[in-house]
């Protein structure tokens, strides 16, 4: 499999194919400022050499300069809800560990971890009992 690209932004990358038109929801919804005007910052990877990656193989894929402090895959449960709840995967602190979170509220993690604000943890702490993160 190919390394993933170099960027200073969060990569989303796409690793779910099967929904038409999922695609094309997720990124309006993270390209939509939030109530407050905050954006996540990220670079889209829609490339079908990625299909069906998952977060330990995606880990072996991150080129050596990438700096940030998650990764971000839209799956087959991303896709399957109209909330779009993402994939992230910690960096830091615990990698290798996972949250799920709703693209409309990535921009909080996103922002958060990689000013050093919060830690993923206090993210992880915060999901819902389906184990999604909506929001404080």
């Amino acid at each position: 499999m190919h390394q993933l690209p170099r960027t200073l932004e969060a990569l989303v990358v796409r690793t779910d194919f099967s929904v038409g038109g999922a695609w094309d929801a997720l990124r309006a919804a993270l390209h939509s400022p939030s109530n407050d005007g905050f954006l996540a910052n990220v670079a889209l990877v829609d490339d079908r050499r990625f299909e069906g990656l998952t977060p330990g193989p995606a880990l072996d894929l991150i080129p050596a300069e990438y700096q940030h402090p998650l990764l971000v895959l839209a799956d087959r449960a991303t896709v399957a809800s109209t909330e779009l709840p993402l994939l992230v995967v910690d960096l830091r602190s615990e990698r290798r560990r996972c949250v799920r979170v709703v693209a409309a509220e990535l921009w909080s993690i996103e922002n958060n971890l990689s000013e050093a604000n919060m830690d993923f943890e206090e993210f992880a702490a915060a999901v819902d009992d389906d184990g999604v993160f909506r929001g404080f």
